[in-house]
């Protein structure tokens, strides 16, 4: 009967622990999503200010705001979902690479091997958004 009893005692404690390790998970889950998410509003913020004193805003920074957008965007996929929304990375990587290809063609305004880099880069990662959205054929 003692041996009966420790094993009942043993899965109640089992499953508060989960119940417990599961609770502390979660709350660290939606604590990280709030804290990337007022770390972007908040770098948006500065970089529109600083936009603001500047006078102007040029395309590249323009382009910064929308990778702003969209890692907002995918914070609040994940924070619904719980599933990392590896498109928007994409699309993510597309407009950061995009915003280097403009920097470099203002500053440098000369073709060069830079920008054939970065434009294949910028092909190879749309053609990997396609692969990645057409289903998986379940034959």
């Amino acid at each position: 009967m003692n041996k009966q009893r420790f094993q009942q005692f043993h899965e109640t404690g089992k499953a508060l622990a989960d119940e417990l390790g599961n609770l502390l998970i979660e709350i660290f889950h939606y604590l990280a999503l709030f804290v990337i998410g007022a770390s972007i509003v908040w770098s948006a913020v500065v970089a529109y200010g600083g936009m603001m004193l500047q006078g102007h805003a040029t395309l590249g920074d323009i382009l910064l705001l929308f990778i702003y957008l969209e890692l907002g965007a995918m914070v609040g996929i994940y924070f619904k979902t719980n599933l990392m929304p590896v498109r928007c990375l994409i699309y993510i990587a597309i407009t950061a690479l995009a915003r280097l290809l403009i920097g470099d063609i203002q500053a440098h305004h000369q073709a060069d091997m830079g920008i054939l880099l970065i434009s294949g880069a910028i092909l190879l990662l749309a053609v990997s958004t396609q692969i990645i959205r057409k289903p998986t054929d379940e034959s």
